[in-house]
């Protein structure tokens, strides 16, 4: 009987040393998440610029949906079709700013404001926007699910 008792009791030592390794390992730290957040949004505008829908591709979800100013909505499958048709989508120019990231355990929601000059779908569009990105962390990785913006007040 003291065997199995002392089995049980450092099998237990055992759990508990490696979940608190695991722990160190994987901090669910609200810092990190704001700095993953806003190098996805600063690495989305340089995608913008570039023309690069691998970004997107690589970093949203598949059923991902955006709302947008112009008043369309689009899934991944059609944004990554327009991006991909380059005779009629281009950034020309593209800032963001007052980018806040607000983080709810494996949620966080970015708000910021973006003045842009593009093409989007054969039409000239120079506005500023206000914006609202949301995004879940699964396996230790943050992904975008959804977006939306606005076209922001003169």
């Amino acid at each position: 009987m003291k065997r199995i008792v002392l089995l049980l009791f450092s099998a237990t030592i055992m759990l508990v040393g490696l979940s608190s390794i695991v722990l160190a390992k994987n901090p669910l730290s609200d810092d990190d998440a704001v700095a993953a957040i806003t190098k996805f949004e600063t690495d989305a505008v340089k995608a913008d610029l570039a023309g690069d829908s691998a970004f997107y591709e690589k970093n949203l979800v598949d059923n991902w949906t955006g709302g947008y100013s112009g008043g369309t909505w689009y899934t991944k499958e059609s944004m990554l079709a327009e991006m991909k048709d380059t005779a009629k989508n281009k950034t020309n120019s593209e800032e963001i700013t007052d980018l806040k990231v607000r983080v709810y355990d494996n949620t966080a929601i970015a708000t910021y404001k973006s003045t842009y000059d593009s093409m989007v779908g054969g039409e000239h569009r120079a506005k500023t926007v206000l914006s609202t990105d949301t995004f879940v962390r699964k396996n230790g990785v943050w992904r975008q699910v959804a977006g939306h913006s606005s076209e922001a007040a003169k």
